[in-house]
């Protein structure tokens, strides 16, 4: 047929030629409208080119010369978003932000999961400027499943799908959700699993040092038991401590173990209480477990000095107190922070071990923050995607739930209602010197220990550790992460 065709029109052109000078040309046609915006199934199939003509739909300078690879590309788009929100240009924030939510996902590698986690808190951030909220905000955070899921990944994904968000309520730790994600949290990653472990090395020196102590000045007999007592912020599940307590039970003549627990909610503290007692039990330890209520109005550090005064220290006791990812909750007033760390102080304990997340996220100017978390949570999707399965349940958990709630309370939140206000080791350093604390150095055996858990259960070779100023950081690819340190 292509050649039938171009026979006809020789043909044709050869007849017009000889009336050529017989017959004006006809005038030429008015040009074709410009064609409509091809619907979303013809568009451009590739992510970046579907980016750039998104992109120019948005008709905002600030959205010129944005060019870059996919993963850089959206990273720019999200600080042209965070931008937009701190200048008050909402509508065209708004714009973005919806270019953004469809080009992410929470099933797409590191960056489109990231993405994703910061577009949500964008987005609540967006709606928070305009309509600030009375009560805790709630904010769905799982896109359909990716149509290529299997059956059984597609159950699982609509599973997370209809059950899984973020609450803005940074220390409502009692929605099953959180707690389930908490528990994903310690079972997947080494983050939890590297601060217990570490904090509880430098509890047992301490106590045996001070056994030690005791045994030299003849303060008790040889014999005569050793009562050990726990002050524990934040015990969630408890599970930090069975690994401790099989410890200790096999000691000669076998201590005494007591944990005080705070928490906000009596019905997990009871839970958690009944647990380590009859894990005790099994181990023939003889244990006590004291629950330390705070209820949500008791949020204030001064309220929280008060119960601390309540707690009755028996002199042949030693007290070891345990502040694992949770003292940056008090950092909203840095003086009363003083004041609690003080109130510690006084009651004498041999040892403070203090693990946070290794981040400047406490920033009061909006940007600075934003940029801060990028480069932070950046580091944690990446170990994620390097460590787990694309379609771990576990990890989106993770992901989505614990660390999307972080990112959302980080960017979205401002004033009292921030909750997530990390800081990195210098600033804890120079606190707790000003509260009348020394740094214990952390020993080359937890060191040990620390190095032999990321070999055994996290084998990658992008984590990494590093001791300064006698306490322990652990990071990915040269980001530290978390850091540990133990205190008197």
């Amino acid at each position: 047929m292509l050649g039938s065709s171009s026979h006809s029109n020789s043909h044709h052109q050869d007849h017009g030629n000889e009336e050529l000078d017989l017959v004006p040309p006809p005038p030429p046609p008015p040009p074709p409208p410009p064609p409509p915006p091809p619907p979303p199934h013809l568009r451009p199939s590739t992510f970046l080119n579907r980016h750039q003509y998104q992109i120019q739909q948005l008709d905002h300078p600030e959205f010129e010369n944005i060019h870059s690879s996919p993963s850089l590309h959206l990273r720019q788009l999200l600080f042209t978003a965070a931008q937009l929100i701190s200048r008050s240009d909402l509508s065209a924030a708004h714009r973005l932000i919806s270019v953004l939510s469809a080009n992410s996902s929470a099933y797409g590698d590191s960056t489109h999961r990231l993405v994703h986690c910061f577009t949500n808190a964008l987005s609540l951030r967006l709606r928070l400027h305009r309509h600030p909220p009375p009560l805790p905000v709630l904010l769905n955070i799982n896109p359909p499943p990716p149509p290529t899921a299997t059956t059984a990944t597609t159950t699982n994904n609509n599973m997370i799908h209809n059950n899984l968000f973020i609450t803005q309520s940074c220390n409502n730790y009692n929605d099953p959700i959180i707690q389930s994600s908490y528990l994903s949290l310690n079972q997947i990653t080494p983050f939890i699993r590297f601060c217990q472990l570490t904090a509880n090395q430098a509890i047992l020196e301490a106590i045996d040092q001070s056994h030690h102590h005791h045994q030299q000045h003849n303060l008790y007999h040889q014999d005569q038991e050793q009562n050990i007592h726990i002050l524990d912020f934040n015990i969630m599940h408890g599970v930090q401590w069975p690994p401790l307590m099989q410890a200790i039970a096999d000691r000669y003549p076998p201590p005494t173990l007591r944990i005080t627990a705070t928490g906000a909610n009596i019905t997990v503290l009871r839970r958690t209480g009944d647990r380590l007692s009859i894990f005790a039990h099994s181990l023939g330890l003889r244990f006590r477990f004291y629950p330390l209520l705070l209820l949500p109005n008791d949020e204030s550090v001064d309220h929280l000095i008060d119960h601390l005064s309540a707690v009755v220290i028996n002199p042949n006791e030693t007290l070891a107190v345990n502040c694992v990812l949770h003292l940056h909750h008090r950092l909203n007033n840095r003086d009363k922070l003083c004041s609690l760390l003080r109130k510690i102080k006084s009651m004498n304990p041999r040892i403070v071990t203090l693990a946070e997340q290794e981040a400047n996220h406490n920033h009061p100017i909006f940007m600075q923050r934003f940029s801060e978390s990028i480069t932070y949570y950046t580091a944690v999707f990446e170990s994620l995607e390097a460590t787990l399965p694309p379609n771990s349940r576990e990890r989106i958990e993770v992901e989505q739930v614990w660390f999307g709630r972080e990112i959302a309370d980080v960017v979205a939140e401002e004033g009292d209602r921030r909750k997530e206000r990390h800081e990195r080791f210098r600033s804890w350093e120079v606190m707790m010197r000003s509260c009348g604390f020394r740094n214990v150095p952390l020993s080359a055996y937890a060191l040990s220990q620390a190095k032999l858990l990321l070999r055994l259960h996290y084998p990658s070779e992008g984590y990494n550790l590093e001791v300064i100023s006698d306490s322990f950081f652990l990071g990915w690819q040269n980001q530290p992460l978390f850091s540990v340190s133990s205190w008197h």
